[in-house]
């Protein structure tokens, strides 16, 4: 299981999933736009139905949850429905309240080596909606 905003779907997104999913079946926790909101204080430009349809028309992605929480912890209600083994996450999402809360539910947490795909570069959101002012 992951969780994101996937506001701005990008290769280093791609990368990142595909890496995940080597590890089984892969479900994704999408923040909802209230969450986006919450966390970056701005709306996406993407909805969350929008995000969900292009997640889930990826083929290493199993099934995609809108979550139903707030916070970074939006994905909490989730844990008991979708019932993880392992908890993926992008260094710059991994935190120590986030670890403790997933080892915790006896889920083992896997912070990605941020990898971009062979031959493409390293990407991500900020970058990009640095580049187009955003």
């Amino acid at each position: 299981m992951v969780s994101g905003c996937f506001d701005v779907l990008h290769s280093g997104h791609i990368a990142f999933l595909e890496e995940a999913a080597s590890h089984g079946e892969l479900y994704v926790s999408l923040g909802s736009d209230r969450t986006v909101m919450e966390l970056k204080h701005r709306p996406t430009l993407y909805n969350e139905q929008e995000r969900k349809y292009m997640l889930e028309a990826l083929r290493c992605v199993k099934k995609v949850y809108i979550g139903p929480g707030s916070g970074k912890l939006d994905f909490a209600p989730l844990l008991d429905v979708v019932k993880p083994d392992i908890f993926f996450v992008n260094s710059d999402g991994s935190d120590d309240e986030k670890r403790a809360f997933i080892e915790s539910r006896s889920i083992r947490y896997i912070v990605s080596s941020r990898v971009p795909h062979t031959g493409l570069p390293m990407r991500s959101t900020t970058d990009i909606r640095r580049q187009l002012g955003k």
